[in-house]
């Protein structure tokens, strides 16, 4: 008879104690799977608050021009950018909001006119992505507008002056000598009152307008970009576009480049510690799993000193019974990775809403950055096949830890010291 067959034959007869380490392998697996489970969900939840909140990278400097942010932002790096042009237009038969206080003596006299700011994407800016600034009525400016002669106001001049998504503003460059039409597409509503200081009407709130950087040419900001701002995934890859930026605009010329990542930072830091718990948990189980099956193995041979003691006296190799112990090891954890594939489908869910949320500090709640303004979705704890795969070539490892070292044991044995009951 093969070893096979008489490994076979010895779980079935032993039922109690094979009972007894396929509830061990069984809770060994399941703990395995969990901690796989576990990091692979803050794995895919870390990918997606990369993708979602990343880290913002300002750009300011003199001269900084429009082409150049351009240029910068075709860096594979970068995802998204949004370089702003901030100038004071004329708006020739617009009602706009004023300051109620007088204008301090000595104050220069400034256009009256509204803060237009040129953008590539509105939604980008902090305010509109954190929103606390929202869109009422219309559409936000996108990347697809582009050159387009278009406009968003906000509500109170909205309201004011009778505007709505479709209408027509007429603006001027400061001098009179470039008029353009405006189409509105859509009202934004701030929620900052007007100071009580005086203030000219370009910097008060209610008087904010957007339109694409292209379509501000002529009006008179110029070319001189405020700032630009661009979204990357991650601080090494905001790093990496730095030296980028130093070789493009050159180092030492005057240009700032200032990284935000606290948000990041407070978002994922959360997730990593985590995925260490969790390596930390695969690790323990893992090398625990191994001790308390080798124990469980070597004390089943010291039982079994009789039965082997007969089979070295029939000619049996000792390779072959050390390999027997560890086929009735292995075969046992075949429906203990069933039982423990079965117990994470059933758990996985409270697995993501108990540990998941406690380790991170609740939710994961929306960084406060721009391009971040909607909340991450839940940790997702599901099994895959690769996740089986992983616990099976652990579950084995351990199968072959547990018995392979307790083997030894078995090679030093010989038949007459087994037979006459001495060691």
């Amino acid at each position: 008879m093969n070893f096979a067959k008489r490994a076979a034959y010895s779980l079935i007869a032993r039922k109690g104690k094979s009972a007894l380490l396929l509830g061990i392998f069984a809770v060994v697996c399941t703990l395995l799977l969990g901690g796989f489970l576990l990091r692979d969900a803050t794995a895919r939840q870390e990918a997606e608050a990369q993708r979602r909140i990343g880290v913002d990278a300002t750009v300011r400097g003199e001269p900084f021009t429009e082409r150049q942010a351009a240029k910068l932002g075709r860096s594979p790096l970068v995802e998204r950018y949004n370089p702003i042009l901030r100038g004071t237009p004329r708006a020739p038969g617009l009602k706009l909001e004023t300051s109620a206080a007088p204008r301090p003596p000595g104050e220069k006299p400034t256009t009256a006119g509204p803060g237009l700011t040129g953008v590539r994407e509105s939604e980008m800016l902090l305010d509109f992505a954190t929103g606390r600034t929202t869109v009422t009525s219309g559409r936000a400016i996108t990347a697809a507008d582009a050159d387009r002669a278009v406009v968003m106001v906000e509500v109170r001049t909205a309201e004011k002056n009778g505007l709505g998504p479709g209408d027509r503003i007429t603006l001027t460059s400061p001098d009179g000598r470039t008029e353009k039409s405006f189409e509105v597409i859509g009202v934004f509503e701030d929620p900052a009152r007007t100071p009580d200081p005086w203030m000219p009407p370009a910097d008060l709130p209610a008087n904010r307008m957007y339109a694409p950087i292209g379509a501000l040419r002529g009006l008179g900001p110029g070319e001189q970009l405020t700032e630009a701002v661009y979204k990357l995934r991650s601080p090494e890859q905001a790093r990496a576009l730095r030296t980028e930026a130093e070789h493009l605009l050159g180092a030492g010329k005057g240009f700032r480049f200032d990284v935000n990542d606290k948000a990041y930072r407070d978002q994922v830091q959360p997730l990593r510690r985590v995925a260490a718990f969790a390596n930390a948990v695969v690790w323990l189980i893992a090398v625990a799993g191994a001790v308390v099956l080798g124990l469980i193995v070597m004390l089943t041979i010291r039982e079994r000193r009789d039965e082997l003691g007969m089979l070295f006296a029939l000619g049996e190799k000792k390779w072959k019974l050390v390999g027997q112990h560890t086929v009735e090891v292995v075969a046992l954890a075949v429906p203990a990775l069933v039982l423990a594939a079965t117990a994470a489908g059933l758990l996985g869910g409270q697995l993501d809403d108990r540990l998941l949320d406690r380790q991170s500090g609740g939710r994961v709640a929306a960084a406060r950055t721009p391009g971040a303004a909607a909340e991450l979705p839940p940790p997702e704890v599901r099994v895959t096949p690769r996740d089986l795969v992983k616990v099976a070539g652990t579950s084995l490892g351990i199968a072959l830890a547990a018995t392979v070292v307790p083997g030894i044991g078995i090679l030093r044995l010989h038949p007459r010291s087994i037979l006459v009951g001495g060691d």
